[in-house]
Order: C-alpha cells, then structure tokens, then sequence
C-alpha cells in the first residue's frame, strides 16, 4: 500500500504543471511505486495469487500509459523510463 505522503511525493516529483495530479507521468510513477510495494510482498507471501492478479493488471495498464506517451512524444517516453528505472 501507498502511503498519502508518499503519493503526495510522487505527484510533487514527476507532475508536468502546478495542479498536475492525472497526467500519464504521475500514473506510471503511481503505478510503478505499488508494483515494487506488491513485488516485495510477494518475496514473503508466494502464495497470495489475488494480489498478484491486481499486480498483473497494474503492469498491464502502465504498458498502457507507457505506450500512450511512446506514441505521442518519444522525449517524455525516454524520460519518464530512465527516471523510474524501467526496462524497456
């Protein structure tokens, strides 16, 4: 689980404007700091499949926020993925 203050955090770091909350940066910077919260909690609960069900649709929609942005500027594409770490 996301803490308040950390999304508050997240938001403060990766918004695009002053009252930015939704654009796809702040969502796949949302989206990425849970799938690492779920991946540690999978470390000590292999067997917990329902969480890793909303894991995988988690994944899934950032690819689709990661694609969205690859297809309407590559620059913020390329920035976003070395910002957070991904592979791809």
């Amino acid at each position: 689980m996301i803490t308040p203050e950390r999304k508050k955090e997240l938001i403060a770091q990766y918004a695009t404007g002053a009252n930015d909350s939704g654009s796809p940066e702040v969502q796949i910077a949302i989206l990425s700091e849970r799938i690492s919260n779920l991946t540690e909690h999978f470390k000590t609960h292999a067997k917990d499949n329902h969480s890793r069900r909303g894991m995988i649709k988690m994944v899934s929609q950032r690819r689709s926020l990661l694609d969205y942005v690859k297809s309407r500027d590559a620059k913020r594409y390329e920035s976003i993925i070395a910002r957070l770490g991904l592979r791809r």
